[in-house]
C-alpha cells in the first residue's frame, strides 16, 4: 500500500485542530505544544503479546508456520473469496452514495470550518499518498503475471497484453482508495465535528456506546493494531527484497538474508535515530522529494521509449478501465478456469484476496493522514478527491511501466518475461537496463526505493505507538520508547515472514488476517450510517421549520420590522466597542431572559456570559441539556473579518470588521445577529429551540432515543457514564466556540 504518507506528526494542523472545550495548548500563533499520550496498557500488551507469540512461533517452528499459513491462506480463498468482492463493491457503493447524497455537503468539521490546504497543495498531498517502493515493485510483476498467466484469458494472446496492466490498476485503483475513504470520513467526523479522540473506538462509538472504554474498545484497537503491523511488514518486506535486488544490479552485492537483515536493521537504526534527536522533518523532506524522483523515472521511460505507443495504450487502458470497471469489482471467476497451471482461484487469492486484506490492514494509517489533512472539506469533496486524485497518478504509473515491459515481452524477450513472474523485485531494474542512461536511473531507482522504505519504517512505528496510546481529541504521539519497541517487533515480523518463503508468506498471511478485519469495515459503515442518519434529521428538521419560522416573525398588524434599522445594519461594518455594546445591552440580556424563563419551567438551563481568549470581546452562551438526546446550543460569538472593498461610510479607517454569529452545537452558518432588537434575538433563539425540539422528535421517530457520550473531558475518554448506544453530540456542553473562521481567514 501507499508508503509515502506523511506521518501524522508531521502533518500541518490549522488553528481549527483544537477541540471545542477549553483550548489545546496553543500559543497566540497557532503554535502546538505536543506531548506524549499514555500508554494504553491492555491494548500494548495484547497486541505485542500476540505479535511476539507469533514471531517466535514462525521463528521456532517454521514448517509448522508455513503449513498452518498457506493452508489458512487457501482456506480462505476457497470459502470466503466471494465475501471479500462483495465487501469491497459494497464499501465503494456505500461512499459513492455518501458522496452524492444530500449528505455529501456535511462538512469534515464544524459547519463554518474552513480548509487548511487550498485545492492545489490538498490535491499534491493526496497524490504523495499513492507512491510507494511496493508500486515499483508491482508495477512490472503484475501486468507481466497477467500476461504470461491471466486467470479468464488466452496466456500470451493480444487480449492477455491488453487486460495484463488493467489488472494492476485495478487492484491498486478505487476500490481500495474506497475503504481508506470510509475509513477517512470515520476519523474525520468523529474527531473534527463530533470531538472525539482520534482512534477506532472513537468510530465505535455510536454503536458500542460506554463499552468502547473497556473490554470492547480495546479487542478492536488490538485488532486495528495487529492489522495494521501486518501490512507494514509486507511493505518492508517488499521494500527488503527490492533494494536487495537493486544493490545486487549495481554492486554485485549477493541476494541474501544476510543482506536482507541488514537493511532491515538499517530501518530500525533509522527510527531510532528520528526517535531520539528529532529528525522527523529530514526524513519528512526526503519523503517529499522521492515523489519527485519518481516522476522523473516515470517520465525518463516515457519520452525516451516508444513515446506514441506508451500513450497510445495510457489511452486504451483508461477507456478499458473504466467501461470493465463494474464487471472487474464483482469478478469472482465462477467460471473460469485460469491459465495452465495456475487456476483462477488461486490467481485471485495471490492478486484480488490479497490486495483486499492489504487495504484494510493499512485504511487505520493512511485514513489517519488522510482525515487530518481534509478537515473543513465536505464529504463529497473528500470522497471524491481520495478516490480520484492518487489513482490518477497509479493509473498513470501501471500504464506507462506496464506497457513499457509489455512492449519487450510481446516482442519476444521471454526471460525478461519469466523472469519478471518469478522474481517480481527484479521487474523494475530489468525495464531499466532496456532503456538508455540504465548507469543513472537504477542508481535513482535504488535510492527512491531506499528513502520510501526508511519513510515506512519510521512513519509505520509512529503510528503503532499511537494505537497503543490512550486516545486524546489533542492528537499526541506515544511515547518515545514505544515507537522503538514497534520498530523492532515489526522488523522482527518481517524478517521471520522472509525466512519461510519471502514475500509470498507475508501475502498469505494478511489474506488470513484481513478476514477478521473486514468485520470492523462494516461496523465503521454501521456507525457512520446512524451518525448520517443523525445529519440527515437535522437537515430534515430545518427544512420542516422553516415555515413556521417565518411566520412567527410577522406581527399581528403585518409589519415584518423596521427596514430603516435594517438596512442602517447592512451599510455598516461593526468595529470591537460596537459588538461589545450589543452583546452587554441587548443579545446577553435577551438570552438570559430566554434561559431564566426556561429554568422556571424545569430546564436544565446553563447559561453564562464569557470573553474572546485573545481579543476579550464578550459572548453569551446557552446550553439546555436533555436526557437521553443531544443538548441544545446557542451561542452568540463574535468573529473577526477582513473589512470588504466596497465598505463605505466607515467613521474610522480599519482592517477589520466583526459579525455576531450564532454557534450550534455543530458550529456556525455564518448567521449574524448584529443589530437585533432584543425582541429579535429572543425570537432568534426560539425559533433555533423549536428547531431543536423538531430535529429531537424527527430523530425518536426513526428509534429509541439514546444517549450521547460525553465528550467534554479534554485529554482522554470520559469516565462518565453513557448509555451503550446512541447518537453523538457535536460538543460538549458548555463549551466554546471554535472560532476558527476569522483566524483561517486573516491568515488566508
Amino acid at each position: 500500500m501507499p508508503e509515502a504518507v506523511t506521518s501524522p506528526e508531521n502533518v500541518p494542523e490549522t488553528e481549527s485542530d483544537k477541540d471545542l472545550g477549553g483550548g489545546d495548548g496553543r500559543g497566540r500563533h497557532g503554535a502546538r505544544r505536543r506531548g506524549t499520550s499514555p500508554v494504553d496498557w491492555p491494548v500494548f500488551i495484547g497486541a505485542a503479546a500476540i505479535i511476539v507469540a507469533f514471531v517466535l512461533w514462525a521463528w521456532l517452528l517454521p514448517g509448522q508456520a508455513e503449513t498452518v499459513i498457506f493452508g489458512a491462506m487457501d482456506w480462505v480463498a476457497t470459502y470466503f473469496g466471494w465475501y471479500y468482492v462483495l465487501t469491497a463493491a459494497i464499501v465503494v457503493v456505500f461512499v459513492v452514495i455518501v458522496a452524492f447524497s444530500r449528505l455529501g455537503q456535511t462538512k469534515i468539521g464544524p459547519d463554518h470550518s474552513k480548509p487548511k490546504y487550498n485545492v492545489f497543495t490538498w490535491a499534491a498531498m493526496l497524490f504523495a499518498a499513492g507512491i510507494g517502493v511496493d508500486l515499483m515493485f508491482f508495477g512490472i510483476s503484475g501486468p507481466a503475471t497477467n500476461y504470461l498467466t491471466p486467470p479468464d484469458v488466452a496466456p500470451l494472446s493480444d487480449e492477455a497484453a491488453r487486460i495484463a496492466p488493467l489488472w494492476t490498476i485495478f487492484h491498486y485503483g478505487i476500490p481500495g482508495w474506497a475503504m481508506y475513504a470510509l475509513m477517512g470520513m470515520a476519523f474525520g467526523l468523529f474527531a473534527y465535528r463530533y470531538h472525539l479522540p482520534l482512534s477506532i473506538r472513537s468510530a465505535l462509538a455510536p454503536i458500542f456506546g460506554k463499552r468502547i472504554r473497556g473490554g470492547v474498545g480495546h479487542t478492536f484497537e488490538i485488532a486495528a493494531t495487529i492489522g495494521t503491523i501486518f501490512g507494514i511488514s509486507v511493505s518492508l518486506g517488499i521494500g527488503v527484497v527490492f533494494l536487495n535486488y537493486g544493490l545486487s544490479a549495481m554492486f554485485g552485492i549477493p541476494t541474501s538474508i544476510a543482506v536482507q537483515i541488514a537493511l532491515m536493521a538499517l530501518a530500525v537504526f533509522i527510527t531510532i535515530l528520528s526517535t531520539v534527536s528529532g529528525v522527523d522533518k529530514g526524513i519528512r523532506r526526503l519523503s517529499e522529494l522521492n515523489v519527485v524522483l519518481a516522476i522523473v523515472l516515470m517520465l525518463w521511460v516515457l519520452f525516451s521509449g516508444k513515446t506514441h505507443e506508451l500513450l497510445n495504450a495510457l489511452v486504451q487502458n483508461i477507456g478499458d478501465f473504466f467501461s470493465r470497471f463494474p464487471s472487474m469489482l464483482m469478478n469472482t471467476f465462477a467460471y473460469s478456469d485460469g491459465a495452465p497451471g495456475y487456476p483462477a482461484d488461486q490467481w485471485m487469492a495471490d492478486w484480488t484476496l490479497f490486495f483486499w486484506a492489504w487495504w484494510i490492514a493499512w485504511a487505520p494509517f493512511v485514513s489517519l493522514f488522510l482525515a487530518r489533512i481534509s478537515r473543513g472539506r465536505t464529504l463529497r469533496q473528500f470522497v471524491v478527491g481520495v478516490l480520484l486524485i492518487p489513482f490518477a497518478f497509479i493509473l498513470l504509473w501501471v500504464s506507462i511501466f506496464g506497457n513499457a515491459a509489455l512492449s519487450f515481452f510481446g516482442a519476444g524477450d521471454t526471460e525478461f518475461l519469466e523472469l519478471s513472474v518469478s522474481l517480481p523485485e527484479s521487474g523494475f531494474f530489468t525495464l531499466l537496463e532496456q532503456y538508455p542512461g540504465a548507469a543513472f536511473t537504477i542508481p535513482l531507482a535504488v535510492v527512491t526505493g531506499l528513502f520510501f522504505y526508511v519513510t515506512s519504517a519510521d512513519s509505520g512505528s509512529l503510528v503503532m505507538a499511537n494505537m497503543t496510546s490512550k486516545p486524546s481529541v489533542k492528537d499526541e504521539d506515544g511515547p518515545a520508547w514505544l515507537r522503538i519497541v514497534w520498530a523492532v517487533i515489526t522488523g522482527a515480523l518481517t524478517l521471520v515472514m522472509l525466512f519461510i518463503e519471502g514475500v509470498y508468506t507475508l501475502q498469505a498471511a494478511t489474506v488470513m488476517i484481513g478476514l477478521p478485519l473486514s468485520v470492523l469495515v462494516y461496523l465503521i459503515m454501521f456507525s457512520l450510517w446512524k451518525v448520517l442518519r443523525s445529519e440527515r434529521t437535522s437537515l430534515e428538521s430545518r427544512e420542516a421549520i422553516l415555515p413556521a419560522l417565518l411566520s412567527s416573525r410577522i406581527r399581528e398588524d403585518g409589519d415584518r420590522g423596521n427596514w430603516r434599522r435594517r438596512l442602517a445594519h447592512r451599510m455598516s461594518f461593526a468595529s470591537a466597542a460596537d459588538v461589545t455594546r450589543f452583546v452587554e445591552g441587548t443579545a446577553a440580556p435577551a438570552v438570559e431572559e430566554v434561559a431564566a424563563e426556561l429554568r422556571s419551567m424545569g430546564a436544565d438551563v446553563d447559561c453564562h456570559r464569557g470573553s474572546h481568549p485573545e481579543s476579550s470581546l464578550p459572548y453569551i452562551d446557552l446550553v439546555v441539556r436533555f436526557p437521553e438526546q443531544e443538548d441544545f446550543k446557542y451561542q452568540a460569538y463574535p468573529v473577526e473579518y477582513a473589512l470588504p472593498s466596497f465598505a463605505m461610510n466607515l467613521s474610522a479607517v480599519r482592517d477589520t470588521f466583526y459579525r455576531l454569529e450564532i454557534f450550534s452545537a455543530h458550529g456556525s452558518k455564518g448567521r449574524d445577529i448584529m443589530g437585533y432588537t432584543k425582541e429579535q434575538v429572543i425570537s432568534d433563539v426560539l425559533d433555533a429551540y423549536d428547531l431543536h425540539i423538531l430535529y429531537m422528535s424527527m430523530n425518536g421517530d426513526q428509534g429509541a432515543p439514546t444517549g450521547p457520550i460525553p465528550v467534554n473531558v479534554p485529554h482522554q475518554w470520559p469516565d462518565t457514564d453513557a448509555p451503550a448506544t446512541g447518537t453523538l453530540p457535536a460538543v460538549a456542553a458548555g463549551s466554546t466556540a471554535d472560532h476558527s473562521r476569522s483566524t483561517e481567514e486573516k491568515n488566508d
